[in-house]
């Protein structure tokens, strides 16, 4: 074996793979750097052939050594269910006891008779597993003669994702997918807050919709407001504390001084002004939110925390029951606050003095004793938007809603973030996630993501994927899953390379579908699977049987001739929509701004690249005439040529959404920004100062939706051709 084949058989046991192909089929290896990268941010030295070879002697023994692996997932319909056990040599050939715990109680037992070792002597034994246990999180442990051989996590997995009657047998519904801090309305304080939100919820579901969904809700750094990617978060278990609405805490209504502070005509003036800004200003927002809340959170200490009040018992209960991810999550922000104070140049806890860099060093446990009230004051915060945003899922089922609140997942977290500084074990900290280049990215992208490492993630049992998931789906009717190819590889990026130098990284994706599969069903919410770019065929396919929607955007579903796919051509187990966060809007993309704008800020390797896509775009416009004018829904005066329609006009809209509408696709989503013929894209990828990304707000206040023309024509098309589940269509 030479140097190369010694290098790629290493990166495979830590599920590294040997190439990739980039969106056009072009075949890319790995280069030696790249895996000598990538191996090292698992923290596999492989600088040298000596190197490999012992990390190969070292990965080979570390297999032989457990028993039973740290976590084993299986089908409840796949019962019997064949198992895997690595035996001593002496117990190889000899009858085992098992033992099954329910996470219930209830126990099975039973015995593995004897099976003798495979022909190569090996102490690896296969066992059928003669047992029914129900969907959960079990525990399974193997005996001989009394004594323990091994113990893991028995996760028993439903065959498909949990779907709400409303998409079922054929149901179709549609919605509004809103990036709620855009929210503008007259009552918030200078962003959408979880009171918008509810808003949202009965405006449009009053119209007809069953679903509206929301950016990230993730929690982010209350000491930097401006660091504002809902897709680079802080924690994913956690929430953003700036969507509390102030006035809607019970301690603002009882706390005379916090009324009286924005009683006075110059904090109204300064609310305001936020709520006239064009890009939504998150350090005033800060700036007004925050000591608001602390004076309501003082207020609790003393007239309820001192007093042992019900509702301090239920600020108990929920410590207690978040514990102690809750605590690390407030030990964090006062830490984060603590340094950065000192210097502004403290971006996160890689920043912070050594020390403090453990969460479980002795310099922690004693600020901890120091701040414990204010470590305190930040899990208030988050007792609060547990209580906001709890009610706002209520509301979805009051209203009758058929999905009701559609919440979204990010990929990963920041790296200098609260989940990061007490998880460093679980990622991969020396790599970012990214993807290969592609139309809208032609340099590839490196989102500066830690990833978790796949080999710690099972070693953990799953455990913190689970607890993303029920923290994200635990209100919400639907979660979407940003780039769900996760959960069977994801684009690692060597910290301080190009996405070029980048490689996958492979997942236990039929482990981490189930899991996905049985909270799904647990908490009631249906998942979507956001499934664009570079896509393995295996991953949708899998998808669709554990019953996780597609994501389909208009403006990617071709043919293979490069025409837009007829609406009977979409797939029925899918959500649908015109276009995203991440593109640009219809009348952007139909006047060619996006080009123009990527242009202006560097973002083409060459101007020849712009000019095939200017030259590209003009053909794309011709084609979406085309397709409408196949299903009959060309705009009043309107022909196939792109001359005929300079812009995107409201009419031109609502036939692309009827378009959209009519497809096989169980769900469809609407951007305000299309309805109110927004030109101005909410996030450009591969930017960060260039352009107002996760700033920009709607121009019509939430107030005046219910009376807007546009809105109601639109509503009125689609309740028409999708009605109401509520209406009992």
């Amino acid at each position: 074996m030479n140097e190369r084949e010694a290098l790629e058989r290493l990166g495979a046991m830590h599920a590294i793979t040997p190439d990739y192909y980039d969106i056009w089929g072009q075949r890319h290896a790995l280069s030696d750097a790249s895996y000598i990268a990538l191996l090292g941010a698992l923290g596999v030295h492989a600088r040298t052939a000596q190197e490999v070879e012992t990390a190969i002697r070292e990965a080979e023994s570390e297999r032989l050594q457990d028993v039973l692996p740290p976590v084993i997932v299986v089908r409840e319909e796949a019962a019997p269910w064949a198992l895997s056990l690595n035996l001593a040599a002496a117990d190889a050939n000899e009858p085992i006891a098992w033992r099954l715990i329910e996470e219930g109680g209830a126990c099975h037992e039973g015995v593995f008779e004897r099976a003798g070792a495979n022909s190569a002597g090996s102490a690896r034994r296969e066992a059928s597993l003669q047992a029914a246990a129900p969907c959960g999180y079990h525990r399974f442990a193997l005996l001989r003669e009394g004594k323990l051989l091994g113990e893991t996590s028995f996760v028993v997995v439903p065959a498909r994702c949990y779907r709400p009657p409303a998409v079922e047998h054929g149901g179709r519904v549609w919605g509004a997918a809103v990036q709620l801090y855009a929210v503008r309305s007259e009552r918030n304080w200078g962003m959408g807050d979880f009171t918008d939100l509810a808003a949202l919820l009965a405006q449009w579901g009053a119209r007809g919709a069953d679903i509206v969904g929301v950016n990230p809700l993730h929690a982010l750094y209350p000491h930097n407001p401006e660091h504002a990617s809902p897709y680079s978060p802080s924690s994913r278990c956690f929430v953003n504390v700036l969507y509390l609405d102030v006035e809607a805490v019970a301690d603002f209504g009882e706390c005379a001084q916090a009324r009286a502070r924005t009683d006075a005509p110059e904090f109204q003036s300064r609310l305001q002004a936020l709520r006239e800004a064009e890009l939504v200003d998150y350090a005033g927002v800060a700036a007004v939110k925050l000591p608001l809340l602390a004076l309501c959170y003082t207020h609790f200490r003393e007239q309820h925390l001192a007093r042992g009040t019900p509702r301090a018992q239920d600020f108990r209960a929920y410590q207690h029951a978040h514990a102690p991810a809750l605590r690390q999550q407030g030990l964090f922000e006062a830490l984060q606050e603590h340094f950065h104070g000192d210097d502004a140049q403290v971006w996160g806890w890689p920043a912070w003095p050594g020390a403090y860099r453990d969460p479980a060093s002795p310099e922690v446990a004693r600020f901890a004793a120091a701040h414990a009230e204010r470590i305190e004051f930040y899990e208030y915060l988050q007792w609060q938007a547990e209580l906001q945003l709890a009610a706002v899922g209520r509301q979805a089922a009051e209203l009758g809603l058929g999905v009701g609140l559609y919440q979204d997942l990010a990929v990963s977290v920041d790296r200098g973030g609260a989940e990061a500084w007490a998880n460093q074990d679980l990622y991969a900290i020396a790599a970012s996630v990214g993807a290969p280049p592609d139309d809208f990215n032609l340099r590839g992208q490196d989102w500066g993501l830690p990833p978790l490492a796949p080999e710690r993630l099972r070693a953990a049992a799953y455990a913190p994927f689970v607890a993303t998931l029920r923290a994200n789906m635990r209100h919400a009717g639907a979660l979407r899953i940003d780039h769900v190819m996760a959960l069977a590889r994801l684009f690692w990026v060597p910290q301080g390379g190009e996405p070029r130098d980048g490689g996958y990284v492979r997942y236990p994706f039929e482990d981490l579908v189930g899991i996905v599969a049985l909270e799904s069903h647990r908490n009631r919410c249906m998942v979507i699977g956001e499934d664009l770019g570079t896509v393995p065929d295996e991953v949708r396919a899998t998808l669709a049987r554990v019953g996780a929607l597609s994501y389909r955007v208009l403006l990617f579903e071709r043919q293979q001739s490069g025409e837009f796919k007829r609406p009977a051509d979409y797939p029925a187990n899918a959500l649908v929509t015109a276009a995203t966060h991440d593109l640009p809007t219809l009348a952007a993309y139909w006047e060619g701004r996006d080009l123009l704008l990527r242009q202006e800020l560097g973002l083409y390797p060459s101007e020849e690249v712009h000019q095939a896509q200017v030259g590209a775009r003009v053909h794309d416009r011709a084609r979406l005439l085309r397709a409408l004018e196949q299903e009959g829904l060309l705009p009043e005066g309107a022909s196939a040529d792109p001359a005929s329609l300079p812009q995107m006009t409201h009419a031109f809209m609502l036939q692309i959404h009827a378009f959209l509408a009519r497809s096989s696709a169980c769900v469809l989503v609407v951007q305000p920004e299309d309805v109110l013929g927004m030109r101005e894209q909410m996030n450009l990828p591969g930017t960060t100062s260039e352009h107002p990304n996760w700033r920009r707000k709607l121009p019509l206040a939430l107030e005046r939706w219910p009376e807007d023309a546009g809105f109601a024509e639109l509503a009125r098309l689609l309740a028409a051709l999708r009605p109401s589940a509520a209406a009992g269509g």
